[in-house]
């Protein structure tokens, strides 16, 4: 474990890897960067730490990309208290209010021996747990049937019926576990290549590199929108697809800027054909489906590669991709849930509850690794004839914080400030909107998002004219 008490050794820990993940930014010439305010969210784990490293990969991924022979890359620079603002929400409603976080029923429960945490904010996750628990979605009989249950026999259950939920463990018994010896065997980026016809010579926009550049964006909830939604201010082409009747209102007003949202149904043959259709003109595929499920539906990643062999692919899932739980439904606060974080949290805090970090730091900064990836992968393509695919995972980015694990939660950040706040005024699907300003600069690039926050599936699945 990282000494607890020396700061500066838990950010070189946290450089060092993602740096050893992403050879562009880890090499010589990568863009020098440095860092601007003090302080940090409060937390038993180095959250703020993790927010500049991953923020700053993906600048720094994006000032690489940028940079031609005659030029270095350009230096980044990031900002401590936004970044991890940002972590947290950049959206400052003005008439209106956010949509709440987390639907009556989620949350973390008293079992018979332990916690354990239900995820019901999507429909067909809360009537699985609650046909497990039979009753009905009432906060009070849910923690009455709960309470009857052992820990680990109800998450088998739900998770057998389709639903999603995890057990509160500690940090040594996820170290033991089957699973967690599995994540940590895993690179923090999983890389592999096939080779291309040809090498990337279009000339890049000076100011907005990605302009002209299509990402076709089959993610949800946050990590992959992070991803997409960055890429996206510096002029890509995003192309959100998401199935017929889903929906996220707690997180859509912040994580559809910058896109255009269209809706597919890839378990018809129509559906099938418009997504490898669009596939064949992408640059990059972005996507969140736990390992198999693209290729059930037809649209396994090497069948979009077959009708484009240029294509990049990008992929995340919460558990890892190998192991006993590499197919199993996560999300950030499970995988804090079962990695030991919030159990560790409890126990620092002399909480009578699971303590889990002060944001979904999991989902945010493996969102800044996966844009860091598509820029990698961008950047190679442009001096090799090769066409890269990566693998992310929310519980191998949880295993960054680990070693920061501390007694003591920090010295806080200065509280928000007025000029914290963009002038600029955003026309959300929902009314209007300021957004915080970005966490980082980088010299000589413009960031701009074309499409306010919207609504899922109001646009046509099809790639804006070049």
């Amino acid at each position: 474990m990282i000494d607890r008490l020396d700061p500066k050794a838990f950010r070189n820990h946290l450089h060092q890897e993602i740096a050893a993940a992403l050879p562009t930014i880890g090499s010589s010439a990568a863009a020098q960067w440095t860092e601007t305010a003090s302080g940090e969210l409060p937390s038993y784990f180095a959250v703020t730490d993790l927010a500049v490293a991953s923020v700053g990969a993906a600048a720094r991924a994006m000032s690489t990309l940028s940079a031609d022979t005659k030029r270095a890359p350009a230096r980044v620079t990031v900002d401590r208290r936004l970044a991890s603002f940002w972590f947290k929400t950049s959206l400052r409603p003005t008439g209106w209010s956010l949509p709440p976080q987390w639907d009556p029923v989620a949350g973390d429960y008293a079992a018979r021996d332990g916690w354990i945490r239900l995820h019901t904010n999507a429909p067909h996750h809360q009537k699985a747990a609650l046909a497990v628990l039979g009753v009905s979605a009432d906060r009070d009989a849910v923690a009455q049937a709960v309470g009857s249950w052992s820990a680990d026999e109800l998450e088998a259950a739900v998770v057998n019926a389709g639903g999603a939920a995890a057990t509160m463990r500690g940090l040594s018994d996820w170290a033991a576990h089957p699973q967690g010896q599995a994540v940590m065997s895993e690179p923090l980026i999983a890389w592999a290549e096939a080779a291309t016809d040809s090498i990337d010579h279009r000339a890049l926009n000076a100011d907005r590199p990605l302009q002209g550049y299509r990402i076709l964006d089959l993610t949800r909830v946050l990590a992959g929108p992070v991803a997409t939604r960055f890429l996206a201010a510096f002029g890509a082409d995003v192309l959100r697809i998401d199935p017929p009747h889903w929906n996220e209102p707690a997180v859509e007003p912040e994580m559809t800027l910058g896109k255009r949202c269209a809706g597919l149904d890839l378990k018809t043959p129509n559906g099938r054909e418009t997504l490898l259709a669009l596939a064949e003109t992408a640059d990059v595929t972005v996507h969140g489906y736990r390992p198999g499920a693209l290729a059930r539906m037809g649209c396994a990643p090497e069948t979009l590669r077959a009708r484009n062999p240029a294509l990049i692919d990008v992929a995340l899932d919460a558990y890892g991709w190998s192991g006993p739980w590499a197919g199993r439904r996560g999300f950030d606060s499970l995988v804090q849930m079962s990695s030991g974080i919030a159990q560790f949290g409890m126990e620092q805090a002399n909480a009578d509850r699971p303590t889990p970090l002060p944001a979904q730091a999991l989902d945010h900064a493996t969102g800044y690794l996966m844009a860091a990836a598509v820029l990698h992968a961008l950047t190679e393509r442009r001096r090799r004839p090769v066409a890269l695919s990566a693998r992310l995972s929310l519980a191998r980015t949880a295993a960054l914080l680990v070693p920061t694990a501390r007694t003591e939660p920090g010295k806080p950040h200065q509280a928000e400030q007025p000029d914290d706040v963009d002038r600029h005024m955003e026309a959300t699907a929902w009314g209007p909107a300021h957004r915080l300003r970005l966490p980082f600069v980088i010299e000589a690039l413009r960031t701009a998002w074309l499409h306010p926050a919207g609504n899922l599936r109001t646009s046509q699945a099809e790639w804006t004219p070049s």
